[in-house]
Parts: C-alpha cells; sequence; structure tokens
C-alpha cells in the first residue's frame, strides 16, 4: 500500500520565496497525513508559464536555491517538485526533483516540449532524457511532465516497460472550455494502455490571460477515476493505492532504477483524504475560470480594487459581477457615464446593479465634455455629417474618466468587452477598449447570456430583468443597436468558432450560411488586427483565443475574404 498525495497549488510567477513557503507548507500537511509521496505541479518552483525570466540567467539560479532549500523539508517523504535545470552548456531543461529523506536523489526533465497553441517551450527548453525509475514500498514508479504523457508511445511506455506500476504526472494545464473531458479520456486511456496507475497534479490559479484549473486525478488500470481535486481551487488529495510489489524478487539499483527506501508499506496511523470531486457543468466552469482569473489578476498584481464602467447592459454588469466575487463587493466601484444617447432604463438599471451588488456607485455624466469636444472641433467638422468619429469620442471620453479615477486612487479598470465584439472590431480604441484587465475578452455574447442566467438562477436577481431583455446597444447614437452593424450573435458566434478557432476556410464557413455575412465578418475580423494588439490581456476560456494562440501580422495583404 503506497499513500500518495496530489497538491494542486496557486503559484505565482517569479515569487520564489512565496511559491517556496507555500511548498513547504503542503510538503508539511502531506506529512501529518502520513503520505509517502507528495507530488507537486510543473515548474512550480518558478510558476508557469515563466517566459522570458528564463533568459536571465540569475533568475535561474535563485530557482535552484529554491530547490536546495526544500531538501531540508523532504524528510520523512518523498516530495515531487517541478523546477527550471540547466547542465553545463547552459541549457534550460524543465525538470521534476525527486526529493527524499532531505536529499535530492534525481533529476528528470521533460522530453515532449509543446510548441502550439499558448505553449512556447521550445523557445526556451531543451528537451530532455527521462531514463529513470524509482522504488518506494516496493512499488516501481516513473515520473514524467505534462505533455509526456499526451503524445502516444512517449515516455510514458519505456517507464511501465521497465516495470514502473505507477505513473506520475506533473502538469500546468491551462483551462477552457473543451480542456477537462479531453485531460480526463486521455488519462483514463492511458491507464488501460498501461495497465499502470496514474497520477496526475495539476496547476491551480490565474496567470495573466490563462487560468489553471486544478482537477488533478488518480485513475486506476481499468481507467476507473478513483480520486479528483476540486477545479478552480488549491486542494490537497491524499489516496492510499493498493498496487502490491512490483515484483517477487529483490529489486536492485541501477542506473535506472532508484531505490528511495526498502520495505514494504506500513500501517497508518492517520486518515486518508481521497475524494471525488464535483464537478462543474460547462457554464459553471466559464464563470468560475473568470472568478479565479480576475482575483489572481488584481491581487497578484499588487491591485486592491477594481473600478468598472457601468452601461447599463449585460456585458458591464457580468463583470461587475464576476469582480464582486473575485475581491469582494466593497473593492468594486461602478461608475455610469450618461451621455445624451442614453436612456434613462439604462441609468436605472445600472443603478439597479450597484444596488443589488451592493458596491459603490459613482454617476459622472458626460454631456458637457463632449460639448467641449464638439465645439472645438466645430470648424475642423465644418459641412460634415456627424458618424462614427462622434460616436467614438464619447467613448474615450468614458475611456478617460475610468483611467484618471484608476490613476488618482490606484484602481485597476476591467474592461467590458466580449469576445463578439473584440472580433469584429466592434469596440473603440481608447475608448471602452481602455483598461488594464479584460474580464470576458474571450467570451462570446451567447455565452455572456446564458452566464447572466446562471446568476440569475443562484436565489435572487442580480442582474436587472430589463438588462436581459432589452437589446444590447452601445448607445452613442439615437435608437442603435448592435445588429444595425453586426448579424445576430448565435449567427455572428458560429462564424467566429469556425473562422477563429478552428481555422476553416470562407468557403466552408459558407456552406450553411450566407456567403455574403460570413465575408463581411471575416474582413472585420482580419482588419481589426491592430485594435486587438494594443487590448488589455483578457481570460482565455475557449481552445483559441485572442492573445498567445492568435498571432497574425498586422501588417497582411493575404486575404481570407
Amino acid at each position: 500500500m503506497l499513500r500518495i498525495a496530489l497538491a494542486q497549488i496557486n503559484p505565482t510567477v517569479g515569487d520564489l520565496a512565496g511559491n517556496q513557503k507555500k511548498i513547504t507548507d503542503y510538503i508539511d500537511q502531506a506529512k501529518g497525513y502520513e503520505a509517502d509521496i507528495v507530488v507537486f505541479p510543473e515548474l512550480v518552483i518558478c510558476g508557469y508559464p515563466p517566459e522570458d525570466l528564463l533568459f536571465k540567467e540569475y533568475f535561474v539560479r535563485d530557482n535552484l536555491k529554491a530547490v536546495r532549500s526544500l531538501m531540508r523539508v523532504a524528510k520523512n517523504i518523498t516530495a515531487i517538485i517541478g523546477f527550471v535545470d540547466i547542465d553545463k552548456n547552459k541549457n534550460l531543461y524543465n525538470a521534476a526533483a525527486v526529493l527524499h529523506n532531505g536529499e535530492l536523489k534525481a533529476v528528470c526533465h521533460k522530453e515532449q516540449l509543446p510548441n502550439y497553441g499558448v505553449f512556447d517551450e521550445k523557445r526556451y527548453f531543451h528537451p530532455g532524457e527521462n531514463e529513470k525509475i524509482f522504488l518506494l514500498r516496493g512499488v516501481l514508479f516513473g515520473v514524467n511532465i505534462c505533455e509526456d504523457i499526451w503524445v502516444d508511445g512517449g515516455v510514458y511506455q519505456r517507464q511501465v516497460k521497465w516495470g514502473a506500476r505507477l505513473i506520475i504526472n506533473m502538469s500546468s494545464s491551462p483551462y477552457d472550455v473543451e480542456k477537462l473531458a479531453l485531460r480526463q479520456e486521455l488519462l483514463r486511456k492511458r491507464a488501460v494502455e498501461t495497465k499502470a496507475h496514474i497520477c496526475y497534479t495539476n496547476l491551480v490559479g490565474g496567470q495573466d490571460e490563462l487560468v489553471f484549473d486544478g482537477g488533478s486525478l488518480i485513475v486506476d488500470p481499468q481507467g476507473r477515476m478513483i480520486a479528483s481535486g476540486k477545479q478552480f481551487e488549491e486542494d490537497l488529495i491524499i489516496t492510499d493505492l493498493d498496487i502490491g510489489l512490483s515484483s517477487k524478487k529483490p529489486v536492485k539499483a541501477d542506473r535506472k532504477r532508484i531505490i528511495l527506501e526498502k520495505g514494504e508499506s506500513k500501517n497508518k496511523k492517520a486518515s486518508c483524504k481521497t475524494h471525488l470531486s464535483t464537478a462543474y457543468n460547462q457554464i459553471e466552469r466559464i464563470y468560475q475560470a473568470l472568478i479565479l482569473g480576475t482575483r489572481d489578476y488584481i491581487k497578484k498584481n499588487g491591485f486592491q480594487k477594481a473600478v468598472i464602467g457601468l452601461s447599463g447592459g449585460i456585458d458591464s454588469s457580468l463583470v461587475a459581477v464576476v469582480a464582486s466575487e473575485a475581491v469582494g463587493k466593497e473593492n468594486v466601484i461602478g461608475v455610469s457615464m450618461p451621455s445624451r444617447y442614453t436612456s434613462e432604463a439604462s441609468r436605472t438599471d445600472a443603478g439597479k446593479l450597484a444596488e443589488n451588488l451592493g458596491i459603490q456607485f459613482l454617476e459622472i455624466p458626460i454631456e458637457q465634455i463632449f460639448e467641449a469636444y464638439l465645439a472645438t472641433l466645430l470648424n475642423e467638422f465644418k459641412g460634415l455629417e456627424s458618424d462614427s468619429t462622434e460616436e467614438n469620442i464619447q467613448a474615450r471620453i468614458r475611456g478617460n474618466i475610468l483611467m484618471a479615477l484608476s490613476n488618482k486612487f490606484g484602481w485597476l479598470v476591467l474592461t467590458t468587452g466580449n469576445k463578439s465584439e473584440v472580433a469584429v472590431g466592434y469596440c473603440t480604441l481608447y475608448g471602452d477598449m481602455t483598461g488594464g484587465f479584460a474580464v470576458i475578452k474571450d467570451v462570446p455574447k451567447t455565452k455572456i447570456y446564458e452566464l447572466a442566467g446562471l446568476i440569475n438562477s443562484q436565489g435572487r436577481e442580480i442582474i436587472p430583468r430589463n438588462v436581459l431583455a432589452r437589446a444590447p446597444s452601445a448607445e452613442l447614437r439615437p435608437h442603435q443597436t448592435d445588429q444595425d452593424s453586426l448579424p445576430s450573435y448565435d449567427v455572428l458566434d458560429g462564424i467566429l468558432k469556425d473562422y477563429v478557432e478552428k481555422h476553416r476556410s470562407l468557403n466552408y464557413i459558407a456552406k450553411k450560411r450566407d456567403k455574403a455575412a460570413v465575408k463581411d465578418v471575416i474582413k472585420k475580423i482580419d482588419l481589426s488586427e491592430y485594435k486587438r494588439r494594443q487590448a488589455p490581456p483578457g481570460i482565455k476560456i475557449t481552445p483559441r483565443a485572442f492573445g498567445k494562440d492568435w498571432r497574425l501580422p498586422i501588417t497582411n495583404k493575404y486575404k481570407s475574404y
């Protein structure tokens, strides 16, 4: 019997001392449960992804010092901890330190380096050679890192061939709406394929645009999930694995096999802490990802409070709810900035939302400022029809006011544009795009309505019903609605999924849709790249988000339309 602890923790990139302390705390907790092994996520010492911090040699050295300090903590337990290793030629490796009884027994290097989507590991790391397995309590086990278990026939297969009955995979796998099912199915497949127990420890927490959702797993050789960690929360999962001895004959140490401790398992006095966590449904997972990503961005970057422009619409309402859940209602300020085109319903709903949430509410009319702009530009604009120029001036006035409040009081401005708008450029550069963090940047408009429905289904009406019923509008000219400029959102979001997330062609997408409408949307997406490049980071929740996932050149003559 082997007792294993999976420590899914929330480190902060670059906070080597803070991460070391958190790791120490979890090692001590695992000892309290008399665990034989405690496993941490990939690159947990430095946080994931460390990006170009890895080009600083002193950063890598300090990360190595943290590993050496943890050796003293790992007594009477085996701790497997992710860190950055370096060789004599100054090649870097994504690595796992196997600490046992106060010693560094081995280092395992990641072999498969992902270089797609949000991953850039080949920019920093060299592929390693992982040729070790370990013996503890009569059980042979292998250690590998994230992508090593995703690639068919990789190191996990060799480890089983060498006698491993347990495969430990340490991971930092970011969340998107499809990832959980893919991950669980993969681990079941690997367990059945290898006839071994698979223990998978995942990172949790927000890092810039990425959210790591935890959900660590233990799967038995029949593909059954026998333990799982919470999603979007730190957790310590401790499970007794009845694996049995790897061999009846004594196992000798050699180049591949490292004996950590002889003998079979002892009776445990402390009770175990195995649990199967309740999984959220898809829309609940999106909501939790937004809350976690917003909380960690605000707190890890040293902000205390957030400020949001409340238009009385559904997008700003959702952002205000998420922010209140993330950092507390006392740390959220909503600002209504009505103009001559703002309806009374919008003003009322903005105030009602703030009241429902219990957040601070300011109303700062922009009419006088708008009139001053128009008067200032009167001669230059003489004889010209009013158009989007005047509309955008209003949005930019609001952006200036929010940034003035941010500058004066140290509040972080949260923008309120959704993926549908950001994709086609239905947003104003230096206007409603102004801010420090874009909470719903990757959430399509159709999902915005689903999230609002979820929020209002939890006991009381938070977002006023009128907000959900009223046609979406920027209210920058009389009687304006979003659908004056855009297809219906269900049509638009379907096109975005095909073109942005799946890179499908105009002809493919137009098989079931109006070709002229599809062409117009694709043209808008391509021509809006310069706007998106200047937008603040936002939380990734779809398989392909604008940001690290989407790197089109701004200067680009290729026509997808």
